[in-house]
Parts: C-alpha cells; sequence; structure tokens
C-alpha cells in the first residue's frame, strides 16, 4: 500500500506542468478605445505574471516588476529575467513581495527598494530592504525598516506602497494587519505613513520624533490598507489612498503628524452591517478625505501623468480598481477632485498597479495568476 501510494505520488508530480514563467511580447489587445479626452489602444507586454505588484522603471529602459510570491523580474526589449537575491518573503494571503521603486539617483547609486512581507520576532509583517543591481542579481542587500510589532498570525493589511520626494526622503504606508485600534496609537508602526532618510535613518524633524513612547519614523497615522502612493513635483503634496471597509475607500492629500481617523472615523461601514465609529467630518481632529469611493471601488496603485503623451490628462491621478476592475481618472483642481471617468472597465480584470512610463504612455498591471503588464498608448487625432 505504501509503495503504491509513493508510485502515485511520483507519478502525479510528474504529471504537473512546468512553470514556464512569463512571457515578454509586444501584442496589441484593443486597437482602439475612446474616452471623454483621448482616443488611445491597449498594448499587452508582458503575460504569464503570478500576481504582479510593483513596476519600476531602470534609467536605462529595463523594467521591474514583483509578484505577490516572492518573485522578481527584469525586462528588456526581449526578455523577462529571473532577478537573484531576493530576500525572504511570506506570501500569505495578501502578503508577499509587494512594492519596488529604485533610488533617484539611481545611475551614481544603483540602489532598489522591496517591500513585503516577512517572519521576524515571532510573527508576520513589513519589511522593507534596499539592494544594489548588478546584472541580473541583488547584492549587498539589507533591511533598512521593519513593522513594529509584528503581527502574530493574518495575511491581511500588510500595506506597502514606497516613494521619494523631491528632497530624498522615503515614505512608505503601512497597514494595520487587521488590528484596527493599533492605527490609532503612537507605539506601533500599524496603519501608519512612516519616512526615512534613504539608508533608514529616521529624519530629524518627523513629527513624533520627540513624542514619548512614539515610533520616530511615523509622518502619519489612523490608516486601514494604503495600496496607492504618488510624490507630485510639481506641487509638492502626497496623495494616498486606501481601503476603506464596505465603501469608504479615501484619497487623502498626506501631512506631517496628521490623524486620518481608522478607526474612529470612516465613510465604510461592517462587512455584516453596521457603523464603524462616525464620520470624519464630524471629528474636529480627524482629516476627512479628499474623496471617498462608496461603494468601495478596492484601490490598488496609482499614478500621475506629468509630460506624458497624453497632454489632455496633464495632472490627472489614475487609480487601480481591483473590485470594480477599471482604471480610474481622477481630475484635480488644486487639492480638490473635480471629475472623475472610469477608463478599461470589466475589460482586463483587477487593476494592481499603474505607474507612468519613460514612453509617455501609462502601464498598468492585473492581479490575477497568470497576469500580465499593459500599456495605454495615445492615438492620433
Amino acid at each position: 500500500m505504501k509503495q503504491s501510494m509513493i508510485i502515485l505520488l511520483v507519478v502525479g508530480w510528474m504529471a504537473l506542468p512546468a512553470l514556464a514563467g512569463p512571457v515578454r511580447e509586444e501584442v496589441v489587445v484593443e486597437e482602439r478605445i475612446d474616452s471623454e479626452e483621448v482616443s488611445f489602444r491597449v498594448v499587452r507586454v508582458v503575460r504569464d505574471l503570478a500576481h504582479p505588484w510593483g513596476i519600476a522603471f531602470l534609467p536605462d529602459g529595463r523594467w521591474l516588476v514583483t509578484e505577490r510570491p516572492g518573485r522578481l523580474w527584469l525586462v528588456d526589449e526581449e526578455a523577462v529575467h529571473a532577478v537573484n537575491g531576493v530576500p525572504a518573503v511570506r506570501a500569505l494571503g495578501q502578503g508577499g513581495l509587494l512594492d519596488v521603486i529604485v533610488h533617484p539617483d539611481f545611475e551614481d547609486d544603483p540602489w532598489i527598494y522591496l517591500s513585503y512581507a516577512a517572519d521576524y520576532q515571532g510573527g508576520i509583517g513589513t519589511r522593507v530592504a534596499r539592494a544594489r543591481l548588478h546584472d541580473t542579481a541583488l547584492h549587498d542587500l539589507e533591511v533598512i525598516f521593519q513593522m513594529d510589532p509584528p503581527t502574530p498570525r493574518g495575511g491581511i493589511h500588510f500595506g506597502s506602497r514606497m516613494v521619494f520626494d523631491s528632497d530624498g526622503y522615503l515614505f512608505v504606508t503601512l497597514g494595520e494587519r487587521g488590528q484596527r485600534d493599533l492605527a490609532q496609537r503612537l507605539n506601533t508602526h500599524h496603519g501608519k505613513v512612516v519616512r526615512l532618510h534613504a539608508d533608514g535613518r529616521v529624519p530629524t524633524d518627523n513629527p513624533f520624533v520627540d513624542r514619548r513612547r512614539a515610533h520616530p519614523e511615523i509622518f502619519s497615522y489612523g490608516h486601514r490598507n494604503q495600496q496607492g502612493m504618488i510624490y507630485d513635483a510639481t506641487t509638492g503634496l502626497l496623495w494616498t489612498h486606501e481601503h476603506g471597509p464596505r465603501g469608504g475607500d479615501a484619497l487623502h492629500i498626506i501631512r506631517p503628524g496628521l490623524n486620518y481617523g481608522w478607526p474612529r472615523a470612516t465613510h465604510g461601514e461592517e462587512y455584516r452591517g453596521g457603523t464603524i465609529g462616525t464620520l470624519p467630518e464630524n471629528l474636529e481632529d480627524v482629516v476627512n478625505p479628499v474623496v471617498h469611493w462608496t461603494p468601495s471601488i478596492a484601490p490598488s496603485g496609482m499614478a500621475q501623468l506629468r509630460d506624458s503623451g497624453f497632454p489632455e490628462w496633464e495632472g490627472n491621478l489614475f487609480v487601480g480598481a481591483l473590485v470594480q476592475q477599471h482604471i480610474r481618472r481622477v481630475v484635480l483642481e488644486g487639492e480638490s477632485v473635480v471629475h472623475q471617468e472610469e477608463l478599461v472597465r470589466n475589460q482586463f480584470g483587477r487593476i494592481r498597479e499603474l505607474v507612468q512610463g519613460p514612453d509617455g504612455a501609462l502601464w498598468f498591471a492585473t492581479d490575477a495568476p497568470n497576469g500580465g503588464v499593459y500599456r495605454l498608448e495615445p492615438l492620433s487625432p
């Protein structure tokens, strides 16, 4: 009996299909889409990615893409190459290998930054590591930040997006890991935006650096699970969006030391019905969102177009919608949202990541076991 079981297991293993990995291609999948302002086509650039999460472009035109299960790929004009030396990742639920960005002076300082879920100190939390990229391998890997404390269990709400501002500060969003009340406590990193130097040191002018028992890395607090962030160098504004519970997805401008409400205030409600706290506008010490999406669109990823191939979309924000499966164009006037438009609804699935490419196009990634990376290209009038 035991020998028969071994034979069956071996035969079953041999029958499993080989994992071929992602494929580089240039395939037009939509010849023409007419939106309110422009007409564009959609080109698939890479297929067969397992839950792609983050995209980052290198100065030479190559680019990096993460897969949530823990793989990092380097893409050039011809092929997709596996990158060696990725840190150990805990792929659990919403956790895994998450965002990737490059140092703003990459040509002189070739660091790349990875955010990811990891096991440490008896729990699971979000870490940030940096490493030098040479050919197709990471070298000199070092962890520069980790959520304190890690959570003993659970696979939800890790965050985590990263951006650099024009002064070279690194911002990281951190989810509250399902432990709601910790988002309001300054002695944990749960539900926070943190601000660091590029090497992980704490800036001396962070808002809580002198507050007793507060984590000095904290820049803002009262967040649930932020999976979109951009820094607008033109205006100096830091924008994020975050998942609400059932409704109440929120777009924010992040400023130092402010409380963004969760779970004391939200426009969402419990999944089984019932209120959570109160509305943000009812609390004087809580920031009201610039806009909220109710019902929920489940936002993830965010890009802003500046000097792109779409002059009609100059300065607009673009937000990926996981549940509602579209790209949401958000038109700004100063610090206010004056118009919104849905693009490619229900055409490509769950939109996980958006970024402006060096070619001026709007790139996006789809969250699926066989996800892909796509490019929106403007068509001539």
